[in-house]
């Protein structure tokens, strides 16, 4: 019998372990959406603006199309962040929030966008 109730305390003890994870997690992606994601805007709409051109207008269409791609996910939030270093690996690693990263790239990984970095060719 005393080894059924260890058991059970271990079960419920492992549960709230989980249960603290998750609402980490929960809360890095909240972070994401409301302190990342304007910093994401606001360096968008400056890229566009800066990258003008009689080929690439990027007028309010450009951008609202451009801010809507990168925000529809949390993933390409976090991944434009880690391309123009809004967000550093080095800043991730010490806020202990690295993991999460991992977790949500593996997660939503079906939203990633194309990576933009050209491979390297073979010689």
């Amino acid at each position: 019998m005393l080894v059924i109730q260890v058991f059970a305390v271990l079960i419920l003890v492992w549960f709230a372990w989980q249960l603290y994870r998750a609402k980490q997690f929960t809360k890095f992606k909240n972070d994401l959406t409301h302190q990342v994601q304007p910093q994401v805007v606001n360096s968008l709409i400056v890229e566009l603006e800066e990258n003008r051109s009689e080929m690439f207008p990027n007028n309010e269409a450009h951008q609202e199309a451009a801010i809507y791609y990168w925000t529809q996910y949390r993933v390409r939030i976090l991944q434009f962040a880690l391309e123009k270093e809004l967000l550093t690996k080095e800043g991730l690693v010490r806020d202990k929030k690295w993991r999460h990263c991992q977790h949500l790239f593996h997660v939503e990984k079906q939203y990633l966008a194309p990576s933009r970095v050209e491979p390297i060719a073979k010689e």
